[in-house]
């Protein structure tokens, strides 16, 4: 098999929970809401910034999820790199895999700039060809626009493209691109979520990709 690797972030390259999760918490706890666990913020997470306001406060307090968002917004650009890290293995197989010319890119629901300061902070330059995120005006996954563009950029046919990614948002973006569904089983979901919605196969180990990508 060969083509391009596509990548999801948060729960997949990177283990940022925590710096995520701070920032919430640091919000909610700032405007007398409750704040929650780490756990917790493995299913509050997946879809965006603003769902991910709009998950964190309690029911009765939905209205404020513009300017809860605004202010996690602000305190996380302050702290994007904290406690996030690559998790183990994953930079060897980035490496692997750029060694034998694979091109790959990130695909995410994190916004676009933050995104791409995360990826310039943690990673090698040029491991990717193209970091996309959420933008105003685009569609975020699991819509398969970005996915789809990226692939275009590359020219690969997306049925010989891979997607990675550890929710169902990622598995169902795969499908909806024609794109081969990689589950990982390091990250926010379990593996039940994953069979469920779709992947086409589930790694527990980062060097799995390199051996099911590479020709």
């Amino acid at each position: 098999m060969g083509g391009a690797v596509l990548f999801d972030l948060d729960g997949t390259l990177l283990d940022s929970l925590e710096d995520i999760g701070d920032a919430m918490n640091a919000v909610l706890a700032s405007l007398g809401h409750p704040t929650h666990t780490m756990r917790a913020y493995q299913t509050l997470v997946g879809e965006g910034a603003r769902e991910l306001a709009r998950r964190a406060l309690p029911p009765e307090a939905r209205g404020e999820v513009d300017h809860v968002l605004a202010r996690y917004k602000a305190h996380y650009r302050a702290n994007l790199v904290v406690k996030s890290k690559p998790y183990d293995g994953i930079a060897t197989m980035l490496e692997a895999l750029a060694r034998a010319s694979i091109p790959m890119a990130v695909v995410t629901n994190k916004p676009h700039d933050v995104a791409v300061d995360i990826v310039a902070q943690v990673f090698a330059p040029h491991t990717f060809a193209h970091v996309i995120g959420q933008r105003d005006g685009h569609p975020h996954k699991p819509d398969p626009s970005g996915a789809l563009a990226v692939v275009r950029a590359l020219g690969v046919d997306p049925a010989q493209a891979f997607f990675v990614g550890d929710t169902d948002t990622d598995m169902r973006t795969a499908r909806n691109a024609g794109m081969r569904a990689i589950g990982v089983t390091w990250g926010f979901r379990d593996r039940d979520e994953l069979e469920r919605h779709g992947a086409h196969v589930i790694v527990d180990q980062p060097d799995e990709i390199v051996r099911l990508v590479v020709p």
